[in-house]
């Protein structure tokens, strides 16, 4: 049995990690922690079957001997995070996004090969994962190509890590983009934003959506729509559970899903 604690616990992401790690016979939850709704219990939230009560502070995750904490929070609470886990010891299944270069290059330094690890992806969906590798593979074989992402109203980030990592990804695999035609932008940011070699990535924000995101490449009379929906969030689980089960025996840090399901 793995014992896995939550960062985040009474969030919509994080409350379905606590109830997907309940019902794996191989995972026991055995802390829970968010600020916001530190005292109530688990049940409460709709978390059934445990008597955990969520906790204010991250020495809820030590005290309760965790050896993976998963952290779906925010950005400014997933680096705090991840620092006391690399202290303490703990590896760590990151899904939060918005972390720069440079924190990456700092948690290389803190997460080191043998001591703990730690797992950071932007998506824990595989069939996003597998839509990043098909855009990657399909790049050198298009002169342009545009990133259109679509989530929920309440996402504070845009445009998503998965789209600026799609657009990074296919950029590394082509060099050859035809240029932006547009010579006047009547309504300002009308073309999205201009990603790595100029690929524009548009972030759309509605309510009902939970996440999708769509690739279009386009070259000489033909153009291939890449699409990955997602409808409920339980689609992020079997990454979150493969990555939980994986961390350990994964050096150091690994950013992405893919190492873990052989795509590289």
């Amino acid at each position: 049995m793995i014992r896995v604690g939550v960062f985040g616990a009474g969030g919509r992401m994080g409350s379905t990690v606590c109830r997907a790690v309940i019902d794996d016979p191989g995972l026991e939850l055995v802390a829970a922690v968010d600020p916001e709704r530190a005292g109530i219990d688990l049940d409460q939230l709709g978390v059934r079957g445990t008597d955990l009560q969520v906790s204010a502070k991250p020495d809820a995750m030590k005290n309760a001997g965790v050896e993976v904490a998963v952290d779906f929070t925010v950005i400014e609470a997933a680096r705090e995070n991840l620092h006391y886990c690399a202290a303490h010891r703990i590896h760590a299944v990151v899904g939060t996004t918005g972390f720069t270069a440079a924190d990456l290059d700092g948690f290389r330094e803190e997460f080191v090969t043998g001591r703990v690890n730690a797992v950071i992806a932007p998506n824990f969906a595989i069939g996003a994962v597998l839509m990043m590798r098909f855009a990657e593979m399909a790049a050198p074989h298009f002169d342009s190509a545009e990133v259109i992402e679509y989530h929920h109203d309440e996402k504070a980030d845009a445009p998503s890590g998965t789209a600026m990592l799609t657009a990074e990804r296919m950029a590394a695999a082509s060099v050859d983009w035809a240029r932006d035609p547009t010579t006047n932008e009547v309504l300002a940011g009308a073309r999205g934003g201009a990603g790595p070699s100029d690929i524009r990535v548009h972030a759309v924000r509605v309510r009902g959506v939970v996440a999708n995101q769509e690739v279009i490449l386009g070259t000489t009379g033909q153009t291939l729509t890449i699409r990955h929906d997602t409808t409920d969030r339980s689609s992020f689980m079997p990454g979150v559970l493969l990555a939980i089960r994986a961390v350990v025996d994964r050096p150091g840090l690994t950013v992405g899903l893919d190492a873990l399901i052989d795509l590289l």
